[in-house]
């Protein structure tokens, strides 16, 4: 009955502190949309491909590579890249250097010269490939010629491509998330370990109002006190952290999967463990030593665990450095289980924060044994 009633008076607490409370949900949501929105690029895995204008200059006088170039050049401007025939007086890798052409070209009977543009790299690197696949069938044809004719007629210089330039088939058909999908999850996990603020200031705050002593002083059991604060500070951050998977889902139409038992549960234990983490450092730290590690601890676990921006395959180092931060974890589990249905990926999760906030639990019930007061 204690316990509930403590409990109660946590939830109560927190929910009149109207600013604390408003900012735990506007600051991730605000955060997702600015993030969401400014680094979408980064997020795309398609390449638009602009106008592709290829300046040519041919001066050969070999007849059978000219009528291979002309019909090879009318399959490309069907598929789109525009072919203009260079006059005289005019500087062909100066309208490259100038952007009036994506390439420039050579044709000679000795061979091609090809110039491509610094600035338009993917649009010149596929005219580059194209040229050089008419060189090499050019080639192949020339020889077979002077080996068998009969075999050269069977390989035809200007044959069309089928489909695209470029035909991309992916070996891993996951989904994948947009920005918003990502800063969903990562503004999500980490206001879930902004727990940590709260929690500790459950028992510093009694100390600071000058409340520890009546609260020892009532009929309550020490740990009546301690898992009514623990109760009551995980409901209330919880509640925040599903608020803001709730938003996220409806109003920016985030993709949160169909699993949504075991996201409860990884989100559960994250902030089970912020809880006991800020529990644990304001026994560990006393006065504004404990707020100076919290408020240290939470940006760089931010940091290094990918709230701020996507952080990809990390080796040595970096790899130790980014699997400390709880984030990590619970990013990871979550990508896993939203988009790749790996129900397994969620236990590891859910096993390193239940572990960790075990061990801070622990941790806080020694220091509070030792104190005669809370």
């Amino acid at each position: 009955m204690n316990i509930s009633k403590i409990a109660f008076k946590e939830i109560r607490s927190s929910l009149r502190n109207t600013r604390t409370f408003l900012l735990m949900l506007a600051f991730p949501i605000i955060l997702m949309l600015i993030l969401g929105t400014a680094l979408s690029s980064a997020f795309t895995s398609g390449v638009k491909v602009g106008d592709m204008r290829l300046l040519v200059n041919s001066t050969m006088t070999n007849s059978q590579l000219s009528t291979s170039w002309h019909g090879f050049a009318q399959v490309l401007e069907q598929e789109g890249v525009e072919i203009v025939q260079m006059n005289e007086g005019i500087d062909g890798q100066e309208e490259v250097r100038t952007d009036r052409y994506t390439a420039y070209v050579e044709l000679s009977d000795s061979g091609i010269k090809f110039y491509g543009s610094s600035k338009n790299t993917i649009e010149s690197n596929i005219i580059q490939g194209i040229l050089t696949i008419f060189a090499d069938r050019y080639s192949l044809t020339t020889a077979a010629i002077q080996a068998d004719p009969e075999i050269a007629q069977s390989i035809a210089i200007s044959a069309r491509p089928s489909g695209e330039f470029i035909n991309e088939t992916t070996l891993n058909r996951d989904k994948q998330p947009g920005s918003l999908d990502y800063y969903a999850i990562a503004m999500t996990t980490m206001i879930a370990l902004y727990s940590v603020t709260s929690a500790s200031y459950l028992f510093r705050g009694e100390r600071t109002r000058n409340t520890a002593i009546r609260l020892m002083a009532a009929p309550i059991y020490k740990s009546d006190i301690f898992i009514g604060k623990i109760i009551g500070c995980t409901f209330i951050n919880l509640l925040c952290v599903l608020v803001v998977l709730l938003f996220s889902k409806f109003v920016f139409g985030a993709d949160w999967g169909t699993h949504y038992g075991l996201i409860f549960l990884v989100l559960l234990t994250e902030v089970l463990l912020a809880v006991s983490l800020g529990l644990g450092l304001s026994f560990l730290f006393t006065g504004e030593g404990s707020r100076a590690v919290v408020m240290i601890f939470t940006q760089v676990a931010s940091f290094i665990g990918g709230a701020y921006f996507p952080i990809g395959d990390t080796e040595g180092f970096m790899s130790f450095l980014t699997n400390l931060s709880p984030l990590r974890w619970a990013n990871t589990a979550l990508t896993q289980i939203i988009y790749a249905d790996n129900l397994a990926a969620a236990w590891p999760a859910i096993g390193l924060n239940s572990g960790f906030a075990a061990i801070f639990l622990i941790i806080t019930v020694i220091f509070m044994r030792k104190r005669e007061a809370l």
